[in-house]
Parts: C-alpha cells; structure tokens; sequence
C-alpha cells in the first residue's frame, strides 16, 4: 500500500471515530433508533394504583372512579360492562320527569386498539350501537342500518369513552364529592376485590373556583331550555349520597358499582328550584372472554352526504344544487363532463 493510501485510509478511520465519540450524534442515533414510545393509555394502564389507597388519597380515587374504557382493558382484558342510569326531575311547578338509560359495551382482546361493540338506548325510544372490528367503524341509530364510519377520526373512541363514563359523569355532577369508606374484601367474578361504601363528603372550604370567561350569548337570548340547564350546573348543591364501590384488588378496576343521590337548586338562586334523583347500577362480567366479534352482514358504505337528507328535499319539492352543465346535459345531451372510461380511449 502506498505512503498517500496509508495516510487516506488513517485519516478515514480518524474521522469515522471521531464521529461516534460526538455526543450530539451519540443522542441524535439513540432518539432515530429508540422504539417509539408506547400510546398514552398503554402507559397510564401500567401505573399502579393501590386500591387500599383509595379512600385516603383523592387522587387515586379520582384516577379509578374516572378510568377510561381503553385503560380498563389494558388493564383488565376482554369484559362485559353494563350500566343502568336512572334520572328523576322534580320541581314544585311541574310533574316529575323521569328517564331511565341503559349502557352495553363488550370489549374484545387487544387493548386500546382492539375490537368492541357499545350500545346507548333510553326510556323514549332513542339510541345508538358504534362497533369497530378489525380496525373497521360502523355506527348506527337505535333502529337505523349500519353505516361504515371511514372518516369520523376518532368517533368510535369518544363514543366508547361516552359509552362506559357513567360512575366520571356521577362523579362529576356531585362535585367529587363521593367519600370512599373500606368496608372489607369480597369475592367478585372470582376475583378478590376491595369493598367501600359510599357517602356524601363535606363541601370543601376556602376553596375558590377559577373565574371563567363569560359565555358567548346568541343574539336572540338564550332559550329556557338552556338557562334551566345552565342554572342547574351552576348552582347546584349535592344534597344526599349513599351506595357502595368494589375495586378488584389487582388491576384497581371499579368492577362494581351501585349509587343514589340527590342534587338540588335552591330557591334563592333561581326560580325554579328543583331537586334530580340519580341512581346508577354498573358491573363489569365475562373478564377474560373473547366475545368474538364479527362487522355486521348488512351496512350502507360510507357517503360524503347520507342520500336521506337528498330524498327528503325530492319529497317537499325543494330543488337540488345541479352542478354547472347539469341542465344543458339534460335538455340537449351536450355539455355533459367526459366519463373516466372516455377519457382512457376505452
């Protein structure tokens, strides 16, 4: 080997060290290199959350009473979940008002990305069923068809969090105010689980809610419909709680729940005092059992404009929008944009 081949090749080997000593590269190399960092769900199902904790820290209690479906079955598997949620308005004025809504969701293997199938039906015939199955989302109303779901980015998602959010929604009305008391260990399922019972805690004091911004208002005033309901969250008071919670001791999953409380509005902050029975029952079943779903045999492809709104502009009469040409190409047969086929000479 000559002198100047010598020296390239020394020079060469020289820099190439030189380089993997560089600790910006070093760093630059691990993050190109690293595995990506797993979904947020997969992580926050890895933290351990002592059921035993539960009733002396309200951030554990929080963090199960609020758990998300998709961290439930990272957690726990495949399962069965079923909630009843019961709804009672009364008011010195008007009759009561009563409305009894019925959760079903299965959750198949898989985790955050796996299959599940929910369904959402109440007392005055309303609803809806979201499946995904093998990455594929169809949805529907209470008695409507299928329809696939190719472009609701992440409607499935919220639906399924919608769907099993019942004890974070009764958690929510009440102010966080459910106080968990232990009340021993139990047999659920087969599993071992933590018992508590719940009550109503104290409203809590020298705390000061962060002023929010004023709401926008329409310009012809907001509806009665919407000031009740806006009175109602704002000046609610929980008034009455009792039930019970069973925690499974491994996986710090709610596997059961039963609650009953009362909420009310006093006279003074608004006309129309009145006070809301909510009652809700919940369990989880069939832990660990594949429900094996299936897409449905029937459904309608997804459509930029479902063909109902179409058809019910055809019936009343009502004129469609026709593209431009549209009616010369009807009239004359000219005008009319070139078929695909035409365009390729076939």
């Amino acid at each position: 080997m000559s002198r100047s081949m010598k020296s390239a090749f020394t020079l060469a080997l020289a820099l190439a060290a030189a380089g993997c000593s560089d600790p910006v590269d070093k760093a630059a190399k691990a993050r190109i290199f690293s595995a990506e960092d797993p979904p947020k769900v997969v992580a926050s199902a890895k933290q351990k959350l002592p059921p035993e904790d539960v009733a002396s820290n309200p951030q554990v209690a929080r963090r199960i009473l609020g758990m998300d479906a998709a961290e439930v079955t990272e957690r726990l598997g495949p399962h069965r979940f079923q909630s009843s949620v019961s709804y009672e308005w009364s008011s010195a004025s008007s009759n009561p008002v009563k409305l009894t809504e019925t959760r079903t969701f299965r959750a198949g293997p898989g985790g955050v990305g796996g299959d599940f199938h929910g369904v959402m039906e109440n007392s005055r015939d309303q609803g809806l069923e979201v499946m995904r199955v093998g990455g594929q989302v169809f949805a529907r109303n209470r008695y409507g068809p299928f329809r696939q779901r190719l472009r609701d980015r992440g409607m499935a998602e919220r639906t399924r969090a919608e769907l099993t959010g019942a004890i974070r929604d009764f958690d929510s009305l009440f102010q966080g105010r459910l106080k968990l008391t232990p009340d021993g260990t139990v047999t659920y399922e087969g599993r071992t689980a933590w018992k508590y019972t719940v009550t109503l805690a104290p409203a809590p004091e020298g705390t000061t809610s962060q002023a929010l911004p004023a709401a926008f208002q329409p310009k012809g005033g907001v509806d009665e419909s919407t000031r009740r309901r806006g009175n109602f969250f704002a000046h609610r008071v929980p008034r009455s709680l009792d039930g019970e919670v069973v925690v499974d001791a491994d996986t710090s999953v709610v596997l059961k729940a039963r609650l009953d409380g009362r909420i009310g509005v006093p006279q003074e902050k608004t006309p129309e005092a009145a006070e809301l029975r909510l009652t809700l029952e919940s369990a989880l079943s069939e832990i660990g059992q594949d429900p094996k779903l299936t897409p449905p045999e029937n459904f309608l492809p997804d459509a930029d404009k479902p063909q109902g709104i179409a058809d019910a502009l055809d019936t009343f009469g009502i004129e469609r929008k026709k593209p431009e040409g549209a009616e010369k190409d009807k009239a004359t047969g000219e005008g009319s944009p070139a078929d695909p086929e035409d365009e390729d000479g076939q």
